[in-house]
């Protein structure tokens, strides 16, 4: 099992892609093209993060925006996995503050990242869907996610970060997704002997590139709560990213789920 600095080195490399920010109905509101680049430096543990964003021209014009930052570690925010996902997100929900959280997958030449945000008040207010192709591949997008594509009886293997304890815990896992009335979702998981049932009431937005994502429509911080965000990065194979958090609002876990389709 990698260390979390080793997974996040999977992420290194040039990102091409765009920025697109949907409201909480998961319209499009505005897109950007983006090229994001992490690179090792001959320095031990630094890694240089540089993104780029354009406008309508695209990548032809110079930036409208360019951003440079260097990493030799990694906070309490963002927990990685071996296969270089990973989840971020606020530590502690506080009143009248923004409550964000941000899922990465990574498979082979593709990223796909998804921002959900909490208004200061709680309320769901909008997403930012991010989807990225290493430069000078043939990595091309995923189709929309369909109920289809996520319906039925999955199994594989979980990985459990916990706020107090940075190793992953792993157990086999056994999925049973099901949709109720409307676009209400219940999703069954078996985590070796723990069952946990998700999705009542919360808001399931189904997006392009073969994703989606989980969250309330409303968070306090002093209830607990559960977001996640999903992606196919192949027919008939899913991997899940949860964020769990208690009922005084703070950070209890992390998980990654990577299941196939039965």
């Amino acid at each position: 099992m990698g260390s979390q600095w080793d997974n996040f080195l999977r992420n290194l490399g040039e990102w091409r892609g765009s920025f697109c920010s949907l409201n909480a109905d998961g319209l499009v509101i505005d897109t950007t093209p983006s090229i994001l680049t992490l690179e090792q430096a001959q320095e031990e543990r630094l890694v240089r993060f540089r993104l780029r964003r354009y406008g309508a021209d695209g990548y032809g014009s110079a930036p409208s925006s360019d951003y440079s930052q260097d990493y030799r570690s990694l906070g309490r925010q963002v927990v990685f996995f071996e296969t270089g996902s990973f989840s971020k997100g606020t530590l502690q929900l506080a009143p009248a503050s923004v409550f964000g959280a941000e899922f990465g997958f990574v498979a082979g030449d593709r990223r796909h990242r998804l921002v959900q945000l909490h208004s200061p008040e709680g309320a769901f207010e909008r997403l930012v869907l991010i989807r990225e192709f290493r430069a000078g591949t043939a990595a091309s997008e995923r189709p929309p996610l369909e109920w289809g594509n996520l319906l039925g009886p999955w199994s594989g293997q979980a990985a459990t970060i916990t706020a107090d304890w940075p190793e992953p815990q792993l157990c086999d896992c056994v999925l049973q997704i099901e949709r109720g009335d409307g676009d209400q979702i219940q999703i069954h998981t078996q985590l070796g002997e723990r069952e946990e049932v998700y999705g009542g009431g919360a808001r399931l937005l189904l997006l392009p590139d073969g994703g989606y994502s989980l969250t309330p429509p409303q968070v306090s911080h002093r209830q607990s709560l559960v977001v996640e965000a999903g992606w196919l990065p192949a027919p008939q194979r899913l991997e899940r990213l949860i964020r769990r958090y208690d009922a005084s609002g703070a950070w209890l876990s992390s998980t990654q789920i990577i299941a196939t389709a039965l």
